[in-house]
């Protein structure tokens, strides 16, 4: 399946295929140079797959997790490219997870001012959420994604047979971004993930659905200043989880737990009892007053208040401005 995006300018698209991981020729262009970043928790054939198919590539493995996307990272990546004297003709191309996608955009963003960059995601959580929309970023003293851009990728390929190497836990994780985007905008989505028998079977419409949430919203506000902060349900409070453990859990686990203080009892118990059945947290023993030391350096933070995302009914969402101290109030009754 071929999944167009749209954005002011151009647009790309995203290819949704089994197998097509091995048929990467038929999607990548052949000539030129090729920087592929990967990392040593993927498959180390995925990587060497691509870049088989440039004779021009230079294959970087990075240390797995979050930890590795920060600024040094960063410029290692930029120069590796100068020293194998990349121009504005090559490109850079992410294998693996989020991490690896957000860095090695990043890298191809401010490269020359910006080279081509193709995403090819293999956790399912990049696969439904981060490889797509153009947000490439770094993490520093310890606030994520707080130095990056908008930068849109020339295609996205995802391979679900990737999906195979991956353990129930990252699973989980990814699903949680599925989680979230159902809730918020497709309740049959969300029925379908509550009332699934076989997970495996049912999981490329999961990555079509979501796929397609994320796509209208993306397209509506690529720059995120209005509808795209619908993707943000789960995250103010979700970050701030992921900060104060300090990579002891999963991004998606972290965005799991943070959607249930910004939704009311109902849907509440229906996210929690999804959240339960595919293993992902409901609670943190993190107290409020820890979460909202990281909630006041929150991009979205302004005026002392953020601009949350609440679901009060599954399939719909409302933004509401709250106050630090809401939000701390919201956090205590949900722990």
């Amino acid at each position: 399946m071929i999944l167009p995006v749209e954005y002011p300018g151009g647009g790309y698209d995203i290819v949704l295929e089994r197998g097509a991981l091995a048929r990467a020729a038929e999607y990548l262009p052949q000539q030129g140079k090729a920087l592929v970043v990967t990392d040593d928790g993927v498959p180390s054939d995925y990587a060497r797959q691509i870049a088989a198919v440039c004779p021009g590539s230079t294959i970087v493995t990075l240390p797995q997790g979050e930890k590795t996307k920060n600024l040094d990272a960063h410029r290692a990546l930029l120069s590796r490219m100068l020293e194998l004297n990349f121009l504005r003709s090559d490109r850079v191309i992410a294998v693996g997870g989020g991490v690896m996608g957000d860095l090695a955009g990043f890298a191809a963003a401010v490269y020359m001012r910006g080279i081509d960059f193709y995403n090819i995601p293999t956790t399912l959580l990049s696969q439904v959420d981060s490889s797509i929309g153009g947000k490439v970023a770094v993490d520093m003293n310890g606030v994520k994604n707080v130095i990056g851009a908008f930068y849109q990728p020339r295609k996205v390929l995802i391979d679900p047979d990737t999906l195979r190497t991956l353990d129930r836990r990252q699973i989980a994780a990814g699903l949680a971004e599925a989680i979230k985007m159902a809730a918020t905008s497709d309740s049959a989505l969300f029925e379908r993930m509550e009332q699934s028998e076989n997970l495996e079977k049912d999981m490329d419409a999961i990555i079509e659905g979501s796929l397609r949430i994320k796509r209208d919203v993306v397209q509506q506000d690529p720059t995120e200043k209005g509808l795209r902060r619908v993707l943000n349900f789960g995250h103010t409070v979700g970050h701030a989880i992921e900060s104060a453990m300090d990579g002891q859990w999963l991004h998606g686990e972290c965005v799991a737990a943070g959607m249930l203080p910004m939704s009311l009892p109902e849907a509440r118990r229906r996210i929690a009892r999804v959240l339960e059945k595919y293993g992902l947290p409901t609670h943190t023993e993190r107290t409020a007053d820890e979460l909202i030391s990281y909630i006041k350096h929150d991009k979205k933070a302004a005026d002392g208040g953020v601009k949350t995302v609440c679901v009060d009914e599954i399939g719909s969402f409302t933004f509401q401005q709250m106050s630090l101290a809401e939000i701390a109030e919201r956090i205590r009754q949900w722990q």
